[in-house]
């Protein structure tokens, strides 16, 4: 009986010593994959974000450069993240990680550049969930209807033209899909319109890289 007992006894030591390795090696895997995965993740959002601002333009760190804004009227009152380009501490353009919350299929991510002077730099789409085929030509590797966007502001065209051509705007839309262009056009004159209303919000007029004064 003493020995069947020594034997179970056994087998669960080195069971649970099994399991403790397991657990470890699992724990490790997922460290160094974790730490993969956020330097993707951080280095797809800087290729983004030099689509939209090109690297030439701005001499400061933009993924750390950040503010976060939050308004009723942008993102469905979502927090939004903006990305700062500046160069030489001023202020180059404000690249909003935004949302389309109406597109056909659910919420479509969104960054929307706006140069200092209020023109749109450029928009990408960073995640969306609309129908292949459809809904997906709002990808640059899908179409270059995104592109369209480039050096519009709120003048031109004038903000009630922003919408697209079945709403009365100057935006097409896609054969048989209007709903995510309908979405994505209006997340970006939303964009343009917080930016121009609250542009020292985004750009503190303090907030800006200086100089330490010489000694006199």
């Amino acid at each position: 009986m003493s020995s069947y007992f020594k034997h179970i006894a056994t087998s669960a030591t080195l069971l649970g010593l099994f399991a403790l390795i397991g657990t470890g090696i699992v724990a490790l895997i997922h460290d160094g994959t974790e730490e993969r995965i956020a330097e993707n993740e951080r280095l797809s959002m800087l290729r983004n974000l030099n689509a939209i601002v090109p690297r030439a333009s701005y001499d400061n760190e933009m993924l750390t450069d950040t503010v976060v804004v939050d308004d009723e009227a942008l993102a469905g009152g979502r927090p939004v993240t903006v990305y700062r380009a500046r160069r030489d501490g001023e202020p180059v353009a404000a690249v909003f990680a935004t949302v389309a919350p109406e597109g056909y299929s659910g919420p479509i991510k969104l960054l929307v550049g706006v140069n200092a002077d209020g023109t749109v730099a450029g928009v990408r789409v960073t995640a969306h969930r609309e129908t292949p085929g459809l809904g997906d030509a709002i990808e640059t590797q899908r179409s270059d209807w995104i592109l369209g966007f480039d050096g519009k502001s709120l003048d031109e065209p004038p903000e009630e033209q922003w919408a697209v051509r079945r709403d009365g705007g100057v935006f097409d839309q896609f054969t048989g899909a209007t709903i995510s262009p309908r979405a994505i056009v209006k997340a970006v004159k939303e964009t343009l319109v917080y930016f121009a209303a609250h542009r020292d919000a985004v750009f503190p007029r303090a907030d800006k890289t200086t100089t330490a004064e010489e000694p006199s």
